[in-house]
């Protein structure tokens, strides 16, 4: 049985990621039908990726494609194929330290990648197009709490610049070919089956092996971590509320967050920034050890401070991220444990 207002058929980028695998599961719960899709590379280790995928393979309504989306002819064919009523594209090169040292990986996947997402949604049109973007667009932005209706026009990583060029390209898109498209900003998710480039990942398994962690400015750090239950809830509730073209738009003043195409940006936070010591505290207690800290300064494209303001989710969905840190971090660390065997 579907539940009520979901679609009947999702296809879904980047499945064998973190957030992917943890949205697919929700949608297969719920009764909807998800084709996969997900070149299994090898930014992390790829066995993780391989372990979400087996847990999903066997589940009814779950069919697979490796693919890399910017193969656009096999990215179509998908599409002709499965036919999905609503898009949710999560597959990305993630990561803003990565992206200082490989910068053609995120022009291939996040730019090439996510054209071809667009194209396909033009040749095969859908009711929703609902894609990630990333808290990483606010860049330099001091005003806090993050709010959607803010200009985020200074990026400070490349990361962050394509993740906001998405959001132009989706617009553009819903403009001229009426794509209804929804952008959600991600601020730090985490929880079981995350990724291991992810710092909360790194310092639990640091942790649990005595061996130290790199700490970069510590008590000056702030994020407003996530978690990934609470993102895969507001995805799935998102599914059947394509945006509307906004009517009474000022052409001098225009909204940063919606416009006169069927197009709309969300933040996906917890709204409760949590400082890098105490995060850090909050591990130690569910680890059952210290941490051995090597203290490093801030690096580059990093940002002091996180702070979603997520009142527009709220209104649009009812539902607003809220597990507490010491919550999500426990269950974080009890998988962890179990998966690593330690």
């Amino acid at each position: 049985m579907i539940a009520s207002g979901l679609p009947k058929r999702v296809l879904l980028t980047g499945a064998a990621g973190f957030v992917g695998f943890h949205v697919t599961q929700a949608l297969l719960s719920s009764g909807v039908a998800v084709l996969g899709v997900d070149n299994l590379t090898p930014y992390y280790d790829p066995a993780l990726k391989q372990a979400r995928l087996d847990r999903l393979l066997p589940q009814e309504g779950f069919s697979f494609a490796q693919l890399d989306i910017a193969d656009h002819d096999g990215l179509l064919a998908a599409f002709a194929e499965f036919r999905p009523e609503v898009v949710i594209h999560l597959a990305a090169q993630a990561g803003v330290r990565y992206s200082l040292d490989n910068p053609r990986a995120y022009a291939h996947s996040n730019l090439d990648g996510f054209l071809s997402v667009l194209e396909a949604c033009r040749a095969h049109p859908v009711a929703h197009l609902i894609y990630a973007s990333s808290s990483s667009v606010y860049g330099a932005n001091a005003k806090v709490p993050f709010s959607e209706h803010d200009a985020a026009d200074h990026p400070v990583s490349l990361y962050a610049a394509t993740k906001r060029a998405n959001e132009l390209m989706a617009h553009s898109y819903a403009h001229l070919y009426g794509i209804p498209a929804t952008a959600l900003r991600f601020f730090t998710v985490y929880g079981p089956w995350g990724r291991p480039d992810m710092a909360y990942f790194k310092f639990t398994k640091a942790i649990l092996e005595g061996a130290p962690i790199d700490v970069y400015a510590e008590s000056e750090m702030s994020r407003d971590f996530t978690y990934v239950d609470d993102v895969s809830e507001a995805i799935v509730r998102l599914c059947g509320k394509p945006p509307r073209p906004r009517a009474a738009q000022d052409g001098l003043a225009p909204d940063p967050a919606s416009a006169d195409a069927p197009w709309r940006i969300y933040n996906i936070g917890n709204h409760t920034p949590v400082r890098l010591d105490r995060f850090i505290k909050v591990i130690e207690d569910a680890c059952g050890r210290p941490a051995i800290k090597r203290h490093l300064p801030m690096q580059p494209g990093d940002v002091r401070a996180t702070y979603a303001d997520v009142a527009d989710l709220m209104a649009a969905v009812d539902f607003r991220p809220d597990t507490p840190i010491e919550t999500g971090i426990a269950r974080f660390v009890a998988w962890y444990r179990e998966y690593a065997g330690v």
